[in-house]
């Protein structure tokens, strides 16, 4: 199967329709060659509007941090964008639901098969944090984010770029000052 025949069927997934109460809308991008793979959390509802992945101020958080351009960012031949889950959830109390858990089980290993062996992952957020490095259970975020060094090549965990994160990051000077330059190298490296 080809990523286009993969992901034209992940658009037409209907899985978590009865729990979706915004629709059905999947928000994704890969491609054989992306060698930046982003697992983020979910569609927020701008995203949900738009269907463009990190079309919001968390993605211009992340593009700030990484280094990448919008036009870098949206090349699927360079950066695959992944959520943990696909659609938009909807609001809960204190911001959005949680991603839907039927959804990386369901795509992500077919999806992860189409991409190369030598990617980075950056894994935003508590939920993919979770998901990829389940050995970590015990760490907080905080926790998984301040050991990154233990992670690579192969993962990078950062703080979800939602607009706490600004508060978070004024708790933790140590992110920008030793992650981020890491993070820039680390990306620009796959680019390359």
């Amino acid at each position: 199967m080809s990523h286009h025949d993969l992901a034209r069927e992940i658009a037409g997934c209907r899985t978590c329709a009865a729990h979706l109460p915004h629709g059905v809308r999947p928000v994704t991008s890969f491609s054989p060659s992306a060698r930046l793979l982003i697992i983020g959390q979910a569609p927020g509802s701008i995203v949900h509007k738009t269907g463009i992945p990190w079309d919001d101020k968390s993605g211009d958080r992340l593009r700030e941090w990484t280094g990448l351009s919008k036009e870098q960012m949206y090349d699927p031949t360079r950066v695959a964008l992944v959520p943990m889950g696909f659609c938009y959830p909807g609001k809960a109390s204190g911001g959005d639901k949680p991603p839907r858990p039927e959804c990386a089980p369901q795509w992500h290993e077919r999806v992860l098969d189409v991409l190369p062996e030598d990617r980075l992952t950056l894994l935003v957020g508590a939920y993919a944090q979770a998901h990829y490095l389940p050995e970590t259970r015990k760490l907080s975020m905080t926790g998984r984010v301040r050991a990154f060094r233990d992670f690579l090549p192969r993962f990078l965990p950062l703080p979800h770029p939602a607009w706490r994160s600004m508060i978070w990051m004024k708790q933790h000077p140590w992110f920008e000052a030793e992650i981020l330059p890491v993070l820039r190298q680390q990306v620009c490296d796959r680019l390359q």
